[in-house]
């Protein structure tokens, strides 16, 4: 994939596809039966982006301290596969939630996008949405997933919406046809910025295809591959807008570099300081979903007016989060840190065990999800905080080095009988990644093509569970695999 921009061209169609009507599931049949008619001038490709939790400092934030939110290795995958010229429609099929729909691209509103006033080019920054472009829009929502119950339709709108606004914004009525095929393994709805992760793969993608970015190749130097790395979040931060109304950017920016970042906010008007960690160490992680419902709202809310009854108290509380938080980083960003060590992950695992308990103190904390913490302080593996907002969601647990495989059997068994749900993660892993084209050349013994297996839609949708899914794409449980290339943003 070295020198993306170059191998990428323009959006030049590869094969072609029947004409479908929305919601019908006959066209990756039709994709698949077409596939090879057409010279591919442009092969299908994939990016992926990660989720992200937050390791320190939830619920300080609120109050104007610091925190660090950081990658994770469960990462949404986006495949992109380009039409023949003749094909004169986009589709976006995310079958996590049971999306899809295709536009005629003529029918798009590309006059008002590209109105001296409203035009933006891919090196633009947008801090804000434009009301016109939102109302021009609106009309091509009206047909998405008309059959679908009001509640997942609104779900289906907003995602449709996000996916057309960055499309019109960077694209043009020239553009070639072109399906979208997402799906992710970052557990939805569950504070672990699945939305940013797909925000970043919409909007590196259509970067991909109008070649703008340069890379990801091994020598590129970090301060080039920053730079592109900050093209993808300017756009995805547009797609989380569209989606949020006015997000942080904290998850896409975690989710487009990788690694982690410190964020503050003391002014509510103004955007957040976010510092990047580019020499973040990757760290093993146990992710456990408690499947317990939470409203992020509630839990924030709780702590306010806990803070309004208590204020000397709640404010000593937040101040030892915020120490802690800056510990941490002090500790994480130290030159002679070993994430191997058992001493320095120690320090680490403490900071987490000091956090957790200054949360448990602000009371928004839950059952469950104190019982995982009982479950691993029982078998001794490793150090367990809640992250996000609490009142249910996720625990994360810092693993220690070489913890006995009977050890995480006896506590998986345990997960599992009580309804919990486990993932074995990476803590500050890549950030946004290109398989280009979308070919595994592991040698497959199943594989049949000279070359590599190509990845193609029906391949990509019928993979079953996560774990046969990251076998498909090529990836190992820390997200990387055969093929794929990540912009290098570490200061070394």
């Amino acid at each position: 994939m070295a020198g993306a921009s170059r191998e990428s061209g323009g959006a030049n169609g590869t094969s072609g596809s029947s004409r479908h009507l929305n919601g019908e599931g006959t066209l990756t049949m039709r994709q698949k039966s077409r596939r090879k008619q057409s010279s591919p001038m442009m092969p299908p490709f994939m990016v992926s982006a990660p989720g992200k939790v937050i390791v320190f400092g939830e619920h300080a934030v609120v109050h104007g301290k610091a925190a660090i939110a950081a990658a994770i290795s469960l990462r949404s995958y986006l495949h992109v596969t380009s039409l023949s010229k003749s094909k004169r429609t986009v589709s976006l099929r995310f079958p996590d939630i049971d999306l899809i729909h295709t536009w005629n691209i003529d029918d798009l509103p590309w006059s008002i996008f590209h109105r001296p006033d409203k035009k933006k080019y891919y090196y633009d920054l947008v801090t804000s949405l434009d009301p016109d472009l939102l109302a021009a829009i609106q009309p091509h929502l009206e047909d998405v997933s008309t059959h679908k119950p009001d509640e997942t339709r609104k779900v289906h709108k907003a995602s449709a919406l996000a996916f057309l606004y960055v499309f019109l914004s960077l694209g043009s009525q020239t553009f070639h046809g072109c399906l979208y095929t997402l799906r992710s393994t970052i557990p939805i709805g569950a504070g672990l910025g699945s939305s940013a992760s797909i925000a970043v793969c919409v909007a590196a993608a259509l970067l991909l295809q109008l070649r703008t970015l340069s890379g990801p190749h091994p020598d590129q130097p970090p301060d080039e591959a920053r730079l592109q790395v900050e093209r993808i979040n300017r756009w995805a931060f547009v797609f989380e807008a569209c989606i949020h109304g006015n997000p942080s950017g904290v998850d896409n920016t975690v989710s487009t570099q990788g690694k982690a970042v410190v964020f503050q906010r003391t002014d509510y008007s103004k955007p957040p300081s976010v510092q990047p960690l580019w020499d973040f160490p990757e760290l093993p992680l146990l992710l456990v979903d408690t499947r317990q419902p939470k409203s992020t709202a509630h839990e924030v809310a709780k702590v306010g007016k806990l803070k309004d009854k208590h204020p000397k108290l709640v404010g000593t509380i937040l101040d030892g989060m915020d120490t802690t938080t800056r510990s941490a980083v002090e500790l994480l960003e130290h030159p002679d840190f070993d994430s191997e060590d058992d001493e320095w992950l120690q320090k680490v695992g403490e900071l987490m065990t000091i956090n957790h308990g200054l949360l448990v103190s602000l009371g928004v904390s839950h059952p469950r999800l104190e019982r995982v913490r009982e479950l691993v302080d029982h078998e001794g593996i490793g150090w367990t905080k809640l992250t996000g907002a609490g009142g249910g969601g996720c625990s994360i647990t810092l693993l220690k080095p070489d913890v006995p495989g009977a050890k995480m059997r006896r506590l998986d068994e345990r997960l599992e009988e009580e309804n919990y749900r486990r993932f074995e993660t990476t803590l500050g892993g890549d950030g946004v990644g290109v398989l280009w084209p979308a070919v595994l050349r592991n040698g497959l013994e199943d594989d049949g093509e000279e070359g590599g297996m190509e990845i193609d839609v029906e391949k990509f949708l019928n993979a079953d569970g996560t774990a046969a899914f990251e076998r498909l794409v090529g990836v190992d449980s820390g997200g990387r695999g055969d093929g794929w290339k990540f912009w290098s943003v570490e200061s070394h």
